[in-house]
């Protein structure tokens, strides 16, 4: 079985590293994290990830152009926001993001 990759954006080094342990976790998932923006997105141009995760440590005009330049890049890739909670909600909005291959899910 293949597995999925997911992108993580997070400004927090500690959440983010938190969070891409929490998903290698699940053999199903292999996570890549950026702190950067550029970086992202140069990374989502030329990797076949299966949806973005957003983290913490942006503010909301940072968050609304970066989701649209995720879309623009990759139109239709799930992007799930996640702001803690545990790694139980973690997975549970993973499988939900991945399941509905929505758009945006909050």
């Amino acid at each position: 079985m293949a597995q999925t990759a997911i992108l993580v954006f997070c400004r927090h080094p500690e959440i983010r590293a938190t969070i891409i342990r929490l998903i290698n976790n699940n053999p199903e998932w292999t996570a890549t994290g950026f702190a950067e923006p550029a970086d992202a997105l140069e990374d989502l141009k030329n990797k076949p990830y299966g949806l973005v995760l957003l983290g913490s440590g942006f503010d909301e005009t940072e968050e609304k152009e970066l989701i649209l330049a995720l879309q623009h890049i990759r139109k239709g890739i799930p992007i799930v926001k996640h702001y803690g909670g545990g790694s139980g909600l973690l997975s549970a909005e993973i499988y939900q993001g991945l399941s509905s291959r929505s758009r945006l899910r909050e």
